[in-house]
């Protein structure tokens, strides 16, 4: 017997080492191709390095990376500084001392780079810069889904042969999650001159990709959803304690009530980090909340409204957006307020939707408060075959929010489709005991 269960065991290991992904191997099933991809081009040669210009672009459809934006590292192979830039900047210089008139921009051999802010005078940008780190995602707005910056670097190689690239890329949007792969020296990038007659070629081209787990990105949930429908009275809240647990006992200021003489202060009140959350007292203490209420049913159509509401004090989403998976989507007839997409990874199959803001009208979700929320209402055609009302069907399989995956409650709790059967043979039941008892009641008395 013991044997037996140490060779399961061993065989399990053996199972789960064969599956073991490595750290670059994130996937997301809605976006399996999605990647952030650097782009660093050897432009020219210097005396004792080269210029480069580095380009991240946001390949993935519908994760983008918000204020206060992206922090760039890496570690050098050899003995590189960085003599200048322009478009952004290093948060430290580093120890220079043993330069003499001309000192580096940084000196470190871990570098950490970030974009600079919008406002930038001209003669430090260049094309793609100067965003704070906002990069949009693919979909949603590709001509912001890059940034760039050039680099001059000293002390490294001055030719194809001589130069090593990097090790170690890091990238932080704003905190972890993303996890970038080694550099790649791929084919020297190719560029059209205006006039579309010539083609020039830079010295030198490496890629790094980074790929994103929301596992790595936070140890809780951030969003959940609830459930309603016009033909049963019960919502279904998300789950209690979804995101975090009240617990203003221990953790005093863990969240904040709505009704408080001091919420005011507490909001404006000044914090080591203004971009953790500081959410509304509620059972399931999640920043952001999806509810899917189905609302109308008609004979060859069914109507469903989409609330999304902001319970963080800290955080307005700008360029928010929402990716929702349903079978019925092949078959969306109108959406309203919303703009809309299909996702459709695997080509034979159209049941995934991305939802984003009008610009100028909702694409700014406002911190919690009575603007707080952004809505829409979708209108679907019934697709005989498929369509019903039974079982949950009309309910989202699930939900995204700005890339990661939302809270669903538990399939037995979903409102349920009342039997119209049943109903009926208790009505008949009533009515005729009822019958029974009036005519019994009149002979008695007859």
């Amino acid at each position: 017997m013991g044997f037996f269960l140490r060779s399961h065991a061993i065989l399990l290991v053996l199972f789960i080492s064969a599956f073991t992904f490595t750290s670059t191997e994130a996937y997301d099933p809605l976006d399996p191709n999605g990647n952030l991809t650097i782009k660093w081009d050897v432009i020219s040669w210097t005396p004792d390095g080269y210029v480069a210009v580095v380009t991240m672009f946001n390949f993935q459809q519908y994760r983008h990376i918000q204020a206060p934006g992206w922090t760039l590292g890496w570690t050098w192979a050899k003995k590189e500084v960085i003599w200048s830039m322009v478009g952004a900047q290093t948060t430290e210089q580093g120890d220079c001392s043993k330069y003499k008139g001309n000192v580096p921009h940084c000196c470190k051999k871990d570098p950490t780079v970030v974009d600079l802010l919008p406002g930038t005078p001209y003669n430090q940008q260049i094309a793609n810069c100067c965003k704070g780190g906002v990069l949009n995602s693919w979909v949603q707005d590709p001509t912001n889904a890059a940034s760039s910056f050039q680099v001059s670097v000293g002390g490294a190689g001055t030719t194809n042969k001589t130069v090593r690239v990097p090790k170690n890329f890091t990238l932080k949007a704003p905190g972890p999650g993303y996890t970038c792969g080694p550099a790649k020296i791929v084919k020297p990038t190719k560029y059209v001159t205006a006039d579309g007659r010539r083609v020039t070629q830079v010295m030198m081209t490496w890629n790094v990709t980074c790929t994103y787990s929301q596992f790595l990105a936070q140890k809780t949930p951030t969003c959940c959803v609830s459930l309603s429908s016009f033909y049963n009275e019960t919502i279904v809240p998300c789950p209690t304690c979804t995101c975090g647990c009240q617990n203003n006992i221990t953790h005093p200021g863990s969240c904040v009530d709505k009704k408080s003489p001091y919420l005011a202060s507490v909001v404006s009140s000044p914090s080591k980090n203004n971009y953790a959350p500081l959410v509304q007292c509620t059972s399931h203490m999640c920043p952001i909340r999806v509810h899917w209420h189905v609302k109308l049913n008609y004979k060859d159509y069914w109507r469903v409204k989409v609330t999304v509401t902001n319970f963080n004090y800290r955080m307005n989403y700008t360029q928010w957006n929402m990716v929702v998976q349903h079978p019925n989507f092949d078959n969306l007839t109108q959406i309203f307020s919303f703009n809309y997409k299909p996702l459709t990874p695997y080509a034979a199959i159209n049941d995934t939707a991305m939802l984003w803001g009008v610009k100028f009208y909702n694409d700014f979700l406002s911190q919690a408060g009575p603007l707080g929320n952004v809505q829409s209402e979708l209108l679907f055609r019934k697709e005989s075959a498929t369509f019903t009302f039974e079982k949950g069907w009309a309910f989202p399989r699930r939900i995204y929010f700005n890339g990661d995956n939302c809270v669903m409650p538990p399939p037995d709790s979903y409102p349920y489709l009342p039997n119209t059967s049943s109903r009926q043979q208790i009505s008949l039941l009533t009515l005729m005991i009822t019958l029974f008892s009036s005519l019994a009641f009149y002979f008695a008395y007859v």
